[in-house]
């Protein structure tokens, strides 16, 4: 709120009333001129003086003036978002059909790692149950969390683990994962520490 007690336009957008304020003021400047012009036309009927009816007709000129350069403004205002609003609805279509475009080649590339994981299980001669357990093992769960999964005992899901690794040549869980994960991760350049400036 300014000091005079008028609402900034910052204020106004804030509140989300600016064109209902702002159309209010252009009838309340109509109103104003239309008035005046009345008044006017009744003081000229009186015989009033040339310069009180100068002055009238100046501030009716005004009044109008005033609700025209308003309701312009309102109306380049009003463009001004339809526009805005334009640009965000094409913005967004790009973004979602972005990404639906990225879901359907995150879903085929997951496809594509799941049946290659599995042909690897398969040539390392695991049973189904080896093969479901070293899936579960890749998605990071542990033994207890296996053994829950498959309504199995905990003992149970530690040997086939160790089986697992056994019939795959591999140390255990941290191996396994490196074996599928390391073709994914693309080579890193070395990190290079910056010339010291002495």
């Amino acid at each position: 709120m300014s000091p005079a007690g008028f609402t900034s336009v910052s204020d106004e957008r804030s509140r989300g009333d600016a064109p209902i304020l702002g159309w209010g003021v252009v009838a309340a400047f109509a109103a104003i001129a239309a008035l005046i012009a009345i008044d006017l036309a009744t003081d000229l009927a009186a015989g009033t003086s040339v310069t009180h009816a100068a002055f009238e007709a100046t501030a009716a000129a005004l009044g109008a003036v005033a609700a025209i350069a308003v309701a312009r403004r309102l109306r380049a205002r009003a463009r001004s978002a339809e526009d805005a609003v334009a640009v965000l609805s094409r913005d967004v279509a790009v973004a979602e059909a972005n990404a639906a475009r990225w879901r359907a080649e995150a879903a085929e590339l997951s496809r594509g790692l799941g049946d290659a994981i599995d042909r690897q299980l398969a040539a390392w001669g695991l049973t189904p149950a080896e093969a479901e357990v070293a899936r579960l093992l890749l998605k990071g769960l542990s033994h207890k969390e296996i053994a829950a999964v498959r309504a199995g005992s905990e003992a149970t899901a530690r040997q086939q683990a160790t089986t697992v690794y056994r019939k795959a040549g591999l140390a255990g869980r941290a191996e396994l994962a490196a074996f599928f994960l390391e073709d994914l991760l693309a080579p890193r350049s070395p990190v290079t520490e910056p010339p010291d400036p002495r």
